[in-house]
């Protein structure tokens, strides 16, 4: 049996199917993690795309 920490508050859990809400202990703690990616609290680094278009002066 796997058991790994609870991304939002540590707390051992066991990966199995019988666990809907893996990786996570509880629906709140899921909840939690959703909100704050909505926030945008979590980031992806990625390459920066520079966009020759952002750099054109706008006529207004």
């Amino acid at each position: 049996m796997t058991v790994v920490a609870c991304p939002t508050c540590g707390k051992k859990v066991e990966w199995t199917p019988a666990n809907k809400y893996r990786p996570f202990c509880s629906e709140r703690c899921k909840q939690i993690d959703l909100g704050a990616w909505a926030e945008e609290k979590y980031t992806i680094p990625g390459a920066s795309t520079n966009d020759p278009q952002d750099d054109k002066p706008t006529d207004g």
